[in-house]
C-alpha cells in the first residue's frame, strides 16, 4: 500500500506542472517577448520531443534497465527540469549573475536562457520516462495475501481518486492569482522535489520485474536477417523455415512476402549460430514485422492530427489572452479553459468508449475518421471565432495595443476547445481499440507509443507548417500572415489552411483503411492459419463524413 502512494505522488506532482506550463506561451511572451509564433514552435517542439521519445525509453525499459530504474531516471530529472525553470526566471539568480529582477528581457542573461533551455530538455525526459513506467511499476507491486492490507488498499481507492480530482481544480483556480513567475513555477517544483524523495524513500522496498527483452529487437533482426539472404529463393517447403513452436505458419496475403527470407534456414550453419548473428528470424517474428510494416500508412495520416491538437495550447491559448474572462463579478483564470478541456475529453472518451464497443468490427475506423472530422470542424470552428475576435479588435482600434483588454468573451473559445477534445478522445479510444484487434499481443504497447510518437512528429510538424504558410503567403509582396503580436496577423486564414489540409488527410486515411488488410480473427481462434480479409471501410466512413456535412449544410 505504501508503494501505491510513494509511486502515484509522483503522478500528483506532474499534474501541477501541467497547469503551471499551461501558461508558458503567456511567459514567453510577456517576458521574454518573443513573438507568438516563436513562443508557439518552442512549445510545440518540446511537446513534439516529449511524445516521441517514450518509444525509445520503452525499448530502454524492457531490453535493458525495467520500470524502476526508468522512473529514478525521469523522476530525477522531471526534479531538475521544473527546478532549472523556476531559478530562470529573473529575480530568482539576480544577485548571482548581476541581472536585473524585473520581469524584462533585458533582466534575462545567458544563464537564464541556459537553464530554462536546459529545464525544458530535461523535462522532456521526465515526462516521457514517467509515461512509460508510472502505470507499469504501479502493476508490478505484488498483492499480498493479507485481507487487512487488500482492504485498507480499497479504502483509500476513495481518496485516491479525490486527489486527482481535487489537485486539478485546486491548480486550475489557485495557480493563476499567484502573479510572480519565480513562485508560480516554484510551487510546483518544490511539489515535485517532495513527490520525488517520498517516491525515493521505497526504493528497497518496490517489487520489480527485470528485463525479458523487447520486441522491437525481434523486428530489426527480421530486416537484419532479410538483407543478409535478400538473394535467396523464397521457401517453398515448410521444413525451410524456422519455427520456435513448430506449428506457426505464414498468412496467405502475399504483402511483404520478401520479408519471409528472414525465416529460411540455411543449411551450412548451425540454427543457433544464424540466432546469435541476427540471420535467422522465427515466423511469428516476420509476421510481426509485416504488421508493423503494414500500419506505417496509416501513420502518416495521423500526423495532421497532430498538427491541428498542438494549436490547443498555443495559438488557442494566445488567443484567450486580454480576452473578458468574467463571469459576474468573478475573473476566471485562464486554466480554466484547461479544466473544462479536460472535462471534454472525458464527455467524449465516454462516448467513443460506448461507439466502440457497439461496432467492433468498423468501430476503430470510424473512430479514427471520426477524430479527423473533429480536426476539420475545430479548425473551421476556430477560424470562424478568430475571425471575429479581429472584427472586435479592428472595431475598437486594438490592432496595435497587444496589451489592451478585448471586449468579447473568452467563452467563445470554448467552442473550438470542445471540438479538440473531441479530436483527441475520439483519436486515443479509436486508436487504442484498432490495436487491441489487430495487432499482436507482443507488440501492442509499441504499437501506441509508435502512434503517439507520430501525433508527436505532428507536434514538430506544425513549426514547419506555420513557417511554410508565411513564406507562402507573403509571396507578391504581401504582407506575412504572421506578425509579431497576434493582433496584426492572420491567424484565421491558417486555421482555414488547417482545415483544408484536415480534409485532404480524411481523403487519403480513407484510401488507406479501405487497402489494409485485417487479421480474421474468428479463423486464428479455430487454429486456422491466419487469414487476412480486406476491410470494408469506405461505405461506412463516406456515409459519416456525408452526414457531418449534411449537419454544416
Amino acid at each position: 500500500m505504501k508503494s501505491f502512494v510513494r509511486i502515484s505522488g509522483l503522478l500528483w506532482a506532474d499534474i501541477l506542472v501541467a497547469y503551471a506550463f499551461f501558461e508558458m506561451q503567456k511567459y514567453l511572451t510577456d517576458v521574454w517577448k518573443l513573438s507568438f509564433t516563436h513562443a508557439a514552435g518552442i512549445l510545440n517542439f518540446w511537446n513534439g520531443i516529449s511524445m516521441v521519445l517514450p518509444v525509445f525509453f520503452l525499448f530502454l525499459v524492457e531490453a535493458f534497465i525495467g520500470n524502476l530504474k526508468m522512473l529514478v531516471i525521469s523522476s530525477t530529472a522531471y526534479t531538475l527540469g521544473i527546478g532549472f525553470v523556476a531559478m530562470s526566471t529573473p529575480p530568482v539568480l539576480a544577485n548571482s549573475t548581476g541581472t536585473c529582477k524585473q520581469y524584462e528581457p533585458q533582466c534575462i542573461g545567458h544563464t537564464q536562457k541556459a537553464l530554462f533551455y536546459t529545464g525544458m530538455a530535461l523535462l522532456t525526459v521526465g515526462i516521457a520516462g514517467n509515461l512509460v513506467s508510472v502505470h507499469y511499476l504501479l502493476e508490478e507491486q505484488k498483492e499480498k495475501p493479507d485481507n487487512h492490507s487488500n482492504s485498507t488498499r480499497n479504502c483509500l481507492k476513495l481518496p485516491g481518486f479525490t486527489l486527482m480530482v481535487l489537485i486539478p481544480l485546486v491548480g486550475a483556480i489557485a495557480l493563476p492569482y499567484i502573479k510572480p513567475w519565480d513562485i508560480r513555477f516554484g510551487i510546483p517544483a518544490i511539489l515535485t522535489l517532495i513527490a520525488t524523495l517520498l517516491f525515493f524513500t521505497g526504493s528497497f522496498t518496490y517489487d520489480k520485474e527485470q528485463p525479458k527483452g523487447s520486441p522491437i529487437t525481434s523486428v530489426c533482426r527480421v530486416f537484419v536477417a532479410f538483407f543478409s539472404k535478400i538473394s535467396e529463393s523464397f521457401p517453398l517447403k515448410s521444413s525451410q523455415l524456422y519455427r520456435v513452436n513448430g506449428v506457426d505458419s505464414f498468412s496467405r496475403t502475399r504483402f511483404l512476402r520478401c520479408l519471409e527470407k528472414a525465416a529460411i534456414v540455411l543449411p551450412d550453419i548451425s540454427t543457433e549460430d544464424q540466432i546469435k548473428k541476427w540471420r535467422l528470424s522465427s515466423v511469428s517474428e516476420v509476421e510481426d514485422a509485416k504488421i508493423a510494416v503494414r500500419m506505417v500508412p496509416m501513420w502518416i495520416t495521423f500526423i495532421v492530427c497532430g498538427i491541428v491538437s498542438s494549436i490547443g495550447n498555443t495559438y488557442f491559448i494566445e488567443q484567450s489572452k486580454n480576452m473578458n474572462r468574467k463571469i459576474g463579478v468573478w475573473k476566471v483564470p485562464t486554466q480554466i479553459l484547461l479544466l473544462l478541456f479536460g472535462w471534454g475529453k472525458l464527455f467524449f472518451g465516454l462516448l467513443a468508449s460506448w461507439f466502440l464497443r457497439k461496432s467492433k468490427t468498423y468501430g476503430p475506423s470510424i473512430g479514427i475518421a471520426v477524430a479527423m472530422i473533429f480536426s476539420i470542424l475545430c479548425c473551421i470552428t476556430a477560424a470562424r471565432i478568430e475571425k471575429k475576435r479581429m472584427g472586435v479588435i479592428t472595431r475598437h482600434g486594438l490592432v496595435d495595443k497587444p496589451d489592451e483588454d478585448i471586449p468579447m468573451s473568452v467563452y467563445w473559445l470554448l467552442f473550438q476547445f470542445f471540438l479538440l477534445s473531441g479530436l483527441d478522445s475520439f483519436f486515443e479510444k479509436s486508436v487504442a481499440a484498432f490495436y487491441k484487434c489487430q495487432s499482436p499481443d507482443c507488440m501492442k504497447k509499441y504499437l501506441e507509443y509508435f502512434t503517439k510518437g507520430v501525433f508527436g512528429l505532428g507536434y514538430m510538424c506544425s513549426v514547419l507548417s506555420v513557417y511554410v504558410v508565411g513564406k507562402v503567403s507573403e509571396r507578391g509582396g504581401k504582407r506575412n500572415w504572421f506578425q509579431f503580436t497576434l493582433n496584426r496577423s492572420r491567424l484565421d486564414r491558417y486555421y482555414w489552411v488547417l482545415a483544408g489540409l484536415s480534409s485532404v488527410n480524411l481523403v487519403l486515411f480513407v484510401v488507406v483503411a479501405s487497402c489494409y488488410r485485417y487479421k480474421n480473427r474468428n479463423a486464428a481462434e479455430d487454429d486456422v492459419a491466419e487469414e487476412e480479409v480486406e476491410l470494408g471501410v469506405v461505405a461506412a466512413v463516406v456515409s459519416v463524413v456525408s452526414g457531418a456535412n449534411d449537419e454544416d449544410q
